[in-house]
């Protein structure tokens, strides 16, 4: 009887530990049926803040579609990207600007994919009267020249000049393009995001500054003159290269793209992908 009793003690402790190691070895069902497994794969995407929106949007879209794999979105500015793919801490780079030759030569198997258009866009705090500029105004605007908003037409208040950091593709694009590699005036005000520049303009009566299309809410966007007719920095304007500050997008792979990174890319360029592309105020490229 004794024997017995000590039997069924020991079978129960025994069921016991049973139960611990199945339940930690997880075979008891401790994840609910049906829930989400855990990405296997990884994606990474660095660079241009100009480029940020699209991607952020995309990855949204594209997770829901491939639940095994997530991509970790970052800005930093087109330098940061291109330099990231080339040197394969990142697998796709984010650049509003043509790779520069050093880089080329630097990094010889990038390959660049074009997914939007975008124009850069001058933009002012919206209680500032001026409605447009010439480029000739804006460059003198940002080396120096004019230092009040009276000298272009605008109100008696001090320019406060805001511009993008050195790592900025922006910012290359607008030195080449509109300051014809003049120098800027030293009193600019630098950030490292279109985000930054949107905010400080947005708090700052006197503030210029210029961004992406993605980055002009809460700011007054500058009409650009073109032999004396004010250009508005609409979609069909932009489209049509009638504005006239307008760029390339792109995303770039060290190599041609495959798996994932593929998988991504294909995405963006899709249907789908190019309406995000629109809703984020950018211009597809496709369809």
């Amino acid at each position: 009887m004794t024997g017995k009793r000590l039997s069924g003690v020991t079978a129960v402790a025994l069921a016991g530990i049973l139960m611990v190691v199945l339940m930690a070895a997880g075979c008891l069902g401790s994840q609910p049926s049906g829930s989400p497994a855990s990405p296997s794969q990884q994606i990474t995407v660095t660079g241009s803040t100009t480029v940020l929106p699209i991607a952020e949007k995309a990855r949204e879209a594209f997770e829901d579609l491939y639940p095994s794999t997530r991509v970790l979105v970052s800005g930093g500015g087109s330098s940061v990207g291109v330099r990231a793919v080339g040197e394969g801490t990142a697998d796709i780079g984010m650049s509003s600007r043509d790779l520069k030759p050093e880089e080329t030569g630097m990094y010889p198997g990038l390959v660049t994919h074009h997914i939007a258009d975008d124009a850069v866009i001058l933009i002012v705090h919206p209680d500032n009267s001026i409605e447009s500029l010439t480029l000739d105004q804006v460059r003198g605007i940002y080396n120096g020249t004019y230092t009040n908003w009276n000298q272009v037409g605008g109100p008696d208040l001090d320019i406060v000049v805001v511009g993008r950091d050195s790592a900025s593709g922006t910012r290359e694009f607008f030195a080449e393009y509109v300051m014809n590699k003049e120098d800027f005036t030293k009193n600019q005000e630098e950030f490292n995001s279109n985000g930054g520049i949107q905010q400080k303009v947005s708090q700052t009566p006197g503030a210029i500054g210029y961004v992406g299309l993605g980055y002009t809410d809460g700011v007054k966007s500058l009409k650009i003159e073109v032999d004396g007719t004010p250009i508005e920095p609409t979609l069909e304007n932009i489209t049509s290269k009638k504005y006239p500050i307008t760029r390339p997008l792109f995303m770039l792979t060290n190599g041609e793209p495959g798996g994932a990174v593929k998988e991504f890319l294909d995405f963006i360029m899709s249907e789908e992908g190019q309406q995000i592309v629109e809703s984020a105020d950018y211009i597809p490229v496709q369809g």
